[in-house]
């Protein structure tokens, strides 16, 4: 007997630019969580499986993953003072409730969105 690898789910991962950043942020009634990052940085590379696993298990809850290049969208990126990367910033109903910045461990990331889902 042969034992099959479990298929792998997609994370629901949105990804923005400064074309769609605000639409994609306005649509939304709940909590979303933007991580401004770029790909040759390295905590940014490790904070994608960490994000991945939030947009999966979080989904269910209303909360969304977006992921905004700050190399291909340097506007949305200067408009929301992002000066290092990865920054973390939590939107509930479109507005931006706080920020973090670096590379956030999972605990912390699902002790904030849970806060942010009791109180709102």
């Amino acid at each position: 007997m042969f034992f099959g690898k479990k298929k792998a789910v997609e994370a629901p991962i949105i990804h923005a630019n400064d074309d769609d950043f605000d639409t994609i942020i306005a649509e939304h009634s709940g909590v979303t969580v933007v991580d401004f990052w770029a790909p040759w940085c390295g905590p940014c590379r490790m904070m994608t499986p960490i994000l991945d696993e939030i947009a999966i298990e979080q989904e269910e809850h209303g909360v969304r993953v977006v992921k905004v290049n700050s190399d291909d969208a340097p506007e949305t990126a200067k408009r929301f003072g992002i000066r290092s990367i990865p920054t973390l910033i939590f939107f509930r109903n479109g507005e931006p409730e706080f920020e973090m910045v670096g590379l956030v461990p999972k605990p912390v990331l699902e002790r904030e969105i849970a806060g942010l889902l009791q109180s709102g």
